[in-house]
């Protein structure tokens, strides 16, 4: 007898096996393809929508202004006197000091708040250049009485009343009178910063409302210079001349706009 035939794939099967496994993993690969290409659009998408977000923003200034009153004066009175016996001279300096320091007492100033600078002496034949008449004045003496205290509403009263001390013969040097000083400024500056943002904000807000945005957050903060001056902008002459001041300080702030 013959053995039976041996049954085996069929050769057309064989031929087609290839062409099915190159069909799938095409499809395949084709799918992962597509699937990377979506991913990855939608994060750049978001990168784009991100950065765009960052680069928007508005920059905008706050003002804020305090009108304070001075709690610290000083005041130096320089008194002079001439001639050519120096002894003489020296007296008639000391006597104006003297009558300097009554004036201040009696204006109600504590002696603990005068204080005497040095002696000036300045002998004008001893000078290289000899001014013209430097014979007949040959000396000149100086002497500074500053006064220092936070009575700067007697200081004022003092001050104004200073020409009686010219009647007793007291001559002034050059001294440009009171300068009234503020010291509390650290007191005051969070909460002017805070109204300073504030107001700062309040002009993003109104830019964001014309552009359909909305503010976010501080991108970056400049606090800006606190500034010390007269009240009115204006003196005479003597900016720390006056005892009621105006503190300004000007902060700029940049703000993201949102969508």
């Amino acid at each position: 007898m013959m053995p039976p035939p041996t049954v085996g794939p069929s050769p057309e099967r064989n031929l087609m096996m290839p062409d099915q496994l190159r069909y799938i993993t095409t499809l395949v690969a084709a799918v992962v393809v597509a699937v990377s290409v979506a991913a990855a659009g939608k994060f750049v998408g978001d990168g784009f929508r991100q950065g765009r977000e960052a680069d928007r923003y508005v920059t905008v200034k706050g003002v804020a202004e305090r009108t304070v009153t001075a709690d610290l004066v000083f005041w130096p009175i320089r008194v002079t006197a001439t001639g050519n016996d120096l002894g003489a001279v020296q007296a008639k300096v000391d006597r104006s000091v003297d009558a300097v320091t009554v004036f201040l007492v009696g204006e109600g100033l504590p002696k603990e708040a005068l204080d005497r600078g040095r002696v000036e002496v300045n002998d004008l034949l001893a000078q290289p250049y000899r001014p013209e008449g430097a014979d007949q004045a040959r000396y000149i003496i100086a002497q500074t009485v500053t006064v220092r205290t936070p009575e700067v509403e007697k200081v004022r009263a003092a001050s104004a009343r200073s020409g009686e001390l010219v009647k007793l013969g007291v001559v002034f040097g050059e001294t440009g009178g009171p300068v009234y000083a503020f010291t509390g400024l650290n007191g005051i500056k969070p909460a002017m910063i805070a109204e300073a943002t504030k107001a700062a904000r309040a002009g993003a807000e109104q830019f964001a409302a014309d552009s359909a945005s909305r503010v976010g957050a501080i991108r970056q903060a400049n606090q800006g210079v606190f500034t010390v001056g007269p009240r009115d902008g204006m003196s005479s002459g003597n900016p720390d001349g006056e005892i009621e001041k105006s503190v300004r300080v000007v902060s700029t702030i940049e703000f993201f706009l949102v969508e």
